[in-house]
């Protein structure tokens, strides 16, 4: 007996010392799905009054922002399916696109019928006290927003050749709960899709 009972100690404290470190990024795969579609969509038909073929150097100096290298990105492969030639510099180039982020983030908006989740004083020195939701129905929006703008001039003079009028998408996922427990709807925003056995398309 004092045999098994060691062994199972043994066991025990070996089992125990296993352990898994999991990190903590900014943003949920989620919200960093929710910019990517926002901003997928924002560049979705996006031209310049240049002939085709033209180069045109995207100067990214003045867009900032968390998720902006995707968002860049997104605007240079809209370019490049509008038939235009992207320059590796301003010396190489017909046109210079000076581009800008209005915004790039997320908005969340959540209807409750019923008592929502409340923080309550309780005393003269303001400490609270947090009481739970007592809803019969509620649903949450979560909405990634994206907008865009810029203008484009001359690489070699500098001439203005005029301004790109905001561009403006979003994606929104919606969840639903009742009873504060049943819950259905979209409860997170998807990959993109494509065929299966092809990760290739044509502009």
């Amino acid at each position: 007996m004092r045999r098994a009972a060691a062994l199972l100690a043994a066991g025990l404290t070996l089992s125990a010392c296993a352990s898994t470190t999991e990190t903590n990024p900014g943003r949920t795969a989620t919200e960093q799905l929710l910019l990517a579609r926002a901003a997928d969509r924002a560049v979705e038909g996006l031209s310049l009054p240049l002939p085709a073929g033209s180069a045109v150097y995207v100067d990214e100096s003045y867009f900032q922002g968390e998720g902006a290298r995707y968002a860049i990105s997104a605007i240079r492969a809209a370019l490049s399916d509008a038939g235009f030639r992207l320059a590796p510099s301003k010396d190489a180039a017909d046109a210079v696109f000076e581009i800008r982020a209005g915004a790039l983030s997320l908005e969340q908006m959540r209807r409750v019928f019923g008592i929502p989740e409340m923080r309550v004083p309780i005393n003269e020195t303001f400490n609270v006290v947090s009481l739970p939701e007592l809803s019969i129905y509620s649903h949450r929006d979560r909405v990634g927003v994206a907008e865009f703008s810029g203008f484009l001039y001359e690489a070699k003079t500098g001439a203005p050749l005029g301004a790109v009028l905001p561009m403006i998408g979003s994606y929104r996922i919606r969840s639903h709960k009742a009873m504060m427990m049943v819950t259905w709807g979209q409860q997170q925003a998807q990959p993109g899709q494509r065929d299966p056995g092809s990760s290739w398309t044509e502009f």
